[in-house]
């Protein structure tokens, strides 16, 4: 009787499970509308599991035909022709996780970025409304050509976030397929829509087809050194509706461990017609001049470089270097502080709020150097400045940690309780002046503490 049962219970199970598999895939083919009640209903994990899906547009194709070319409409191809001409020679703002807040960009953009994106929003949540990818939709009011970037490996979910990007004032949608956290990667999203090119391309014509905006394409060289596939994957999002390509010239694997691969990247841009963004490890204007002159690239694109001078994309135009002091840096550093206070609230609530990225940007902050060309410019074409080793003071421009002044000292400290500190003085300061003075009284008191503990977790890094 009992092991009757157990036999009862397994066959309700397979024929539940059945039902719910026939139900999966004909969700594949709803609209978006449709699709968020089915998936609701199904009752299956928040975002994607496993392989790309591949729902097609119910507007412009049958299910059973599987074509990686777009059919653009002609205001399609006007608007990627656009945008190519908007994007032409900038330096553009990468999408960042946790760094490209609202607040951060417009601070970007006061110092010159033309060009901004969103950091990437998953976009089954974002159609489900939630709040935190809801948020990533707004865009400063000096960001004119302002990117929206998702993360998805279904068609339809593409669509309904490239409407509701529209909606917001987005310039255009950028796919995601170079990121390598698992969080993304183990849903089948980011870096891992590398493995299979062909179902990244359906997936990207598809999109593109479907949304008023044009779609970019953001992608890694491939997934591991062993299974670099970026000539095959440029040259079908060629043919798949992109309007540009950016390439982030490392693997997934390698995270940023090792240098961007400019070789290869120029070599991508020479060989294939898709306007090509090349991207990593650009740090200083004469970088970001050589690697633009290095290839036929239609841009390049700064993530980390940003996140450690904002200033970049002013020196990038001038083509010299700003060479802030610290008082200058904490003018900057407040000016984002101001922003942050627009953007979250002038209160404890909005200091609650801001404390989440504000001692975070200080972890890149403190890591800014100067780096005049006629010092680095040549060992800067044989290895990136990016994953150079920086000490405390710069012995190549006659520094010394004694010669350094105490407010240089403590923007430079790594220690993450002094940005905390510093974070905290900033934004309860009312001038540039008395933050330098509170900073100060900072330094005075806790600043070779801070630097003792963050030499001792240096020391074991490098042991470990």
């Amino acid at each position: 009787m009992q092991y009757s049962s157990v036999r009862q219970s397994t066959r309700a199970f397979q024929k539940a499970k059945g039902l719910v598999g026939r139900r999966y895939h004909q969700q594949r083919e709803l609209p978006a509308a449709s699709y968020i009640a089915a998936s609701t209903a199904i009752a299956e994990p928040d975002l994607h599991q496993g392989e790309l899906v591949d729902a097609q547009p119910s507007t412009s194709r049958a299910a059973g035909d599987r074509k990686q070319t777009a059919d653009l409409t002609a205001a399609q191809v006007s608007q990627n022709k656009e945008l190519v001409d908007k994007f032409r020679g900038k330096l553009i703002l990468a999408p960042l996780t946790r760094g490209g807040n609202v607040p951060f960009r417009r601070l970007c953009t006061d110092f010159g970025a033309d060009v901004t994106m969103s950091e990437m929003s998953f976009a089954r949540m974002l159609l489900k409304g939630d709040i935190v990818e809801k948020a990533r939709l707004r865009k400063a009011d000096n960001e004119h050509c302002f990117g929206f970037q998702i993360a998805t490996n279904n068609i339809q979910e593409g669509i309904g976030a490239g409407k509701l990007a529209a909606e917001a004032g987005a310039s255009w949608v950028d796919l995601n397929c170079g990121c390598p956290i698992y969080e993304a990667t183990k849903r089948g999203l980011g870096s891992a829509l590398l493995r299979k090119p062909p179902k990244l391309a359906r997936l990207v014509a598809g999109i593109a087809e479907g949304i008023e905006l044009p779609l970019t394409v953001k992608v890694r060289t491939g997934t591991s050194y062993s299974k670099i596939n970026a000539q095959e994957t440029v040259a079908l999002l060629a043919e798949a509706g992109a309007a540009a390509v950016t390439v982030h010239g490392r693997t997934a694997e390698q995270r940023y461990k090792k240098p961007a691969d400019w070789e290869l990247l120029s070599d991508l841009a020479e060989q294939h017609p898709v306007p090509l963004i090349g991207n990593g490890d650009v740090l200083t204007h004469y970088e970001a001049r050589d690697r633009m002159s290095s290839g036929s690239f239609l841009a390049i694109m700064a993530g980390r470089g940003a996140l450690i001078k904002p200033w970049i994309f002013q020196e990038v135009k001038e083509g010299r270097e700003l060479c802030l002091t610290a008082q200058d840096r904490i003018g900057v550093y407040r000016q984002l502080v101001s922003h942050m206070k627009d953007h979250f609230g002038d209160d404890a609530k909005g200091w609650r709020k801001a404390s989440y990225f504000l001692p975070w940007h200080f972890d890149f902050f403190c890591r800014y150097r100067h780096f005049p060309e006629d010092t680095f410019g040549e060992a800067s074409r044989e290895q990136p400045l990016m994953g150079r080793r920086t000490d405390l003071a710069m012995a190549e421009l006659g520094e010394t940690l004694e010669s350094l002044p105490v407010l240089e000292r403590l923007l430079r400290c790594e220690n993450t309780a002094a940005h905390k500190e510093i974070a905290w003085a900033l934004w309860d300061s009312h001038s540039d002046s008395q933050a330098a003075t509170y900073l100060k009284f900072l330094a005075a008191e806790k600043l070779l503490e801070w630097e003792e503990t963050a030499e001792a977790k240096e020391d074991t890094r490098a042991q470990g």
